[in-house]
């Protein structure tokens, strides 16, 4: 198979050679069952203490509020489904946003086939939630706000302090799904007001089947998995410790590379978006660039079909993809960039590019170069099939 270029890091990620060093002796010779209480279970549940308190670091946590669970879709639900289900504060209105990705989505879904009443919000054109949106749909009834972090298709950052703000004065619960942005950025939950927010390993070059839910101290959240006395009763079932090692090892690099990737990636990030233009007419950024992550860029190009457009590129040696991998395969278009009120064409003709801190601008200059390749051979075709 030739050499491919891997500028899709938000589907998943590599795993981090040093993170999978980490994990193999977990594999092999430290296999115990973390609530076992002889020798081979006490060193798996040391290892397991260990990555806690490494995933807490990562976000500024106490590791004693900190659950592992098998993925951010998980976590989402947990978030979501254990306040429903906890009892504790009396009402039936959750208030999310239509750019949210499908783990909430779907789940308040089903919340509401539970009885649940939700509001949607809309992003902006710029794919931000507007806080005042947010107050105005805030009423008595209201139990919990869930807004993303960071939006996973275009890598927006949502206005989750201002929001905090209204949420603490209601008091109303507020989870936030920081899959895409742990790890990418400072991420401080004391700083972002939230009592949930959701993780994932696989973003950030941990492997896939892990996640974690931050729970802020004193927040009661019905158990999502019965069954044991796993994870402060919280989620039951046994610890998948070597993923849980390779987190907690992932989380830790993701920390000391945090300034590298404010900058370098960030770096690249920009001339791909810029030699993009720059080599290809009609070519416009979705969302704004004064609010977003420093590895992703959401391009439109005009007279484009994305999804014919990342077979193609995949072919010529190019991974990117036309948004959420949790979507792929459906025909219906980004509900993340409908909700932000972008016509049509403009969403059909949109690709996700994410960059990670492994790659270089050696790989971004030669991308582009097959970008450019691809969209003018695929615009011609257009062309020649309307004549």
């Amino acid at each position: 198979m030739k050499a491919h270029i891997y500028l899709d890091n938000s589907a998943t990620t590599r795993i981090d050679d040093q993170v999978l060093e980490e994990m193999l002796p977990y594999l092999r010779d430290r296999f115990g069952n973390a609530s076992s209480t002889h020798i081979f279970g006490q060193e798996a549940r040391a290892a397991v203490e260990d990555a806690r308190r490494e995933v807490a670091r990562l976000i500024g946590a106490d590791s004693r509020e900190v659950v592992f669970t098998s993925g951010g879709t998980e976590s989402d639900n947990m978030a979501l489904w254990g306040v429903w289900r906890s009892g504790d504060r009396v009402g039936n209105h959750i208030i999310t946003s239509r750019i949210e990705h499908p783990a909430v989505l779907a789940t308040c879904k089903q919340l509401e086939s539970a009885g649940a009443e939700i509001a949607y919000l809309p992003a902006d054109a710029s794919g931000r939630v507007d806080p005042e949106l947010v107050a105005k749909s805030i009423n008595d009834r209201t139990i919990l706000i869930s807004i993303m972090h960071a939006n996973n298709e275009t890598g927006v950052l949502q206005p989750i302090e201002e929001i905090s703000r209204l949420s603490r004065e209601g008091g109303i619960l507020l989870h936030a799904d920081a899959v895409q942005s742990a790890g990418k950025i400072p991420v401080n939950v004391a700083n972002l007001g939230v009592d949930l927010l959701s993780l994932s390993g696989h973003k950030l070059h941990a492997p896939k089947g892990v996640g974690a839910l931050y729970i802020r101290g004193g927040v009661k959240l019905a158990p999502f998995m019965t069954g044991g006395s796993h994870e402060r009763r919280r989620r039951a079932g046994t610890e998948n410790v070597p993923a849980v090692v390779g987190f907690g090892a992932a989380a830790r690099l993701a920390l000391q590379r945090l300034p590298e990737l404010g900058t370098r990636v960030a770096a690249l990030r920009d001339r791909l978006e810029t030699e993009s233009k720059n080599r290809i007419t009609g070519v416009r950024t979705n969302g704004t660039p004064e609010h977003r992550l420093p590895n992703i860029a959401n391009l439109a190009f005009e007279g484009l079909e994305g999804e014919a457009a990342v077979i193609a590129l995949d072919l010529a040696g190019l991974a990117v993809s036309t948004g959420s991998a949790c979507s792929s395969g459906s025909l219906e278009p980004s509900h993340v960039l409908m909700g932000m009120g972008l016509r049509p064409e403009v969403v059909q003709g949109s690709l996700r590019f994410s960059l990670c801190y492994h790659n270089t601008p050696e790989e971004i200059d030669s991308a582009v170069g097959i970008l450019s390749e691809v969209v003018g051979r695929l615009r011609r075709l257009a062309r020649r099939g309307s004549a």
